[in-house]
C-alpha cells in the first residue's frame, strides 16, 4: 500500500516545518492549498536562482535553471525557447522509438531467464537513452549519461561538476557543427531580442539533464515493484489494456518521485499560521496534495480506473511540467510493454530509497530493485 507521510500534518495543521539548510521552511500539504500557491506566482515567487528545489543548490551548479527559476513574463518568454523539444514526446518518431527501447530492453531481460537490477540496469538506461530522443541528439550520448548514474549532481567530488562539464563541451560542438538538437537551438536562441548568454544556454541544459532523471527512474522501479506485490494488477491491466492512459496517471498520484519544491515570498506572508520573512521559503508539498481525502477518495489504495484524478505530480499552474508528456510517454510504453509480455513479477531484493528530514520520512523510489520476470 502506498505510503502516506503527511497524513497526519495534513489533518491537524495543513502545514508541517520542515528544517533545511538552517532554514525551518513550512510546507503546504492540502490539495487546495498547494494548488492556490501554485497560480499565486506574486505571493509565491519562483524568481529565486538555486533556491526553488529544497534543499537549495547553490553547492551543486553555478547557474540559475531555466525556466523554472522565473516568474512571468520572463518565464514565458523563456519557456517558448525549450517548448519545441519537449512536444517532441507527442510525434510519432519518438513514440516509437520510445516502445521500441521499452520492449527491447524488457526482451532481453526476459530472454535472460535471470533476476534483474531495475533501477541501474532498467529504469537509467530508459531515462538516458529516452533523453537523446527528446533532444535529438544522437543515442551514443546517452552512455554518458548512463555513467552518471542515478543523481546527476551527486558525482565523486560531490557537485554538478561533471554534468555542467558536458554541458559546456556539448554547447560549443553544435556551434562548431549545428545541427537540429536542443544545444544548437539553444545557440541559436534569442530573448528580448537578443542572444542567449552562456550562462542562459546552461541553465536550460542544466534543468533538462537533471531535473526529470530521478524522477523518472524512481517511477519506473515504483511501478514495476508495484506489479511484484499486486499481480491482480498487472492482470487487471492485461485485461483491460484501454485503461493504460488512466491507470498511468494513478501510477503517477501515488508514487510522486518529487516530494515538494519551494517558493520565495518577496514579502512578509503569513501561511498557515505560520509567519514568512521577506525572502523566506514556502513548501509546496506535491506528495502530500496526492493523497487529500478531501479531493481522492481512499487516497492510500492504487485504484487503476481512478477518475477524475486531479492530481499534482506535474505542478500546478504556470509552472507546470514541461516534461510531462516525456514522462507520461515513457511510463505508458512501460505499462504497454509489460502487460503484453510479462505474466508475473517476483520482487528478490528490494532497497527503497528513503528521504529523511527530522519532520518526515518518506519512502521514495529504490536505490536497489532485484526482480524476476516471467513471460507471457
Amino acid at each position: 500500500m502506498p505510503e502516506d507521510s503527511f497524513q497526519e500534518a495534513r489533518e491537524k495543521k495543513g502545514t508541517l516545518k520542515c528544517p533545511f539548510q538552517g532554514e525551518e521552511i513550512p510546507m503546504l500539504l492540502r490539495h487546495a492549498d498547494v494548488r492556490a500557491a501554485a497560480k499565486d506566482w506574486q505571493t509565491f515567487s519562483s524568481d529565486a536562482p538555486f533556491r526553488v528545489p529544497i534543499p537549495s543548490e547553490e553547492e551543486l551548479r553555478s547557474m540559475r535553471q531555466l525556466p523554472i527559476e522565473t516568474d512571468p513574463p520572463e518565464h514565458t518568454e523563456y519557456r517558448k525557447i525549450v517548448e519545441p523539444f519537449f512536444k517532441r514526446s507527442k510525434t510519432p518518431e519518438v513514440v516509437a522509438k520510445v516502445q521500441a527501447l521499452i520492449n527491447g530492453l524488457l526482451d532481453r531481460a526476459l530472454a535472460a531467464e535471470k533476476s534483474l537490477e531495475v533501477v541501474h540496469q532498467f529504469a537509467l538506461p530508459i531515462q538516458s537513452r529516452a533523453l537523446t530522443y527528446l533532444l535529438n541528439v544522437p543515442e551514443s550520448e546517452a552512455k554518458t549519461y548512463i555513467g552518471w548514474g542515478i543523481h546527476v549532481f551527486h558525482d565523486e567530488n560531490g557537485s554538478g561538476s561533471q554534468l555542467e562539464d558536458y554541458l559546456a563541451f556539448a554547447l560549443e560542438r553544435s556551434a562548431k557543427n549545428p545541427g537540429e538538437d536542443l544545444f544548437s537551438a539553444l545557440n541559436q536562441a534569442t530573448f528580448q531580442n537578443r542572444a542567449l548568454t552562456h550562462e542562459e544556454k546552461m541553465g536550460f541544459a542544466n534543468l533538462t539533464f537533471a531535473g526529470g532523471r530521478d524522477t523518472i527512474i524512481h517511477s519506473i522501479s515504483s511501478i514495476i515493484a508495484h506489479f511484484g506485490e499486486h499481480p491482480e494488477d498487472l492482470k487487471s491491466l492485461r485485461n483491460n489494456p484501454k485503461g493504460l492512459v488512466i491507470a498511468g496517471e494513478e501510477f503517477f498520484r501515488v508514487f510522486m518521485p518529487l516530494t515538494h519544491i519551494g517558493r520565495v515570498c518577496p514579502v512578509e506572508t503569513i501561511v498557515g499560521g505560520n509567519k514568512i520573512p521577506p525572502g523566506g521559503r514556502v513548501s509546496l508539498g506535491w506528495a502530500a496534495a496526492n493523497f487529500d481525502p478531501e479531493v481522492f477518495d481512499q487516497p492510500g489504495e492504487v485504484i487503476l480506473d481512478r477518475k477524475p484524478n486531479p492530481h499534482v505530480s506535474f505542478g500546478f499552474g504556470t509552472h507546470l511540467c514541461l516534461g510531462a508528456p516525456h514522462a507520461r510517454l515513457i511510463i505508458r510504453s512501460l505499462l504497454e510493454a509489460l502487460v503484453s509480455k510479462v505474466a508475473k513479477i517476483e520482487v528478490v531484493e528490494a532497497a527503497p530509497h528513503l528521504e529523511k528530514n527530522p519532520a518526515y520520512s518518506r519512502k521514495n523510489g529504490f536505490d536497489k530493485l532485484e526482480v524476476r520476470m516471467l513471460a507471457c
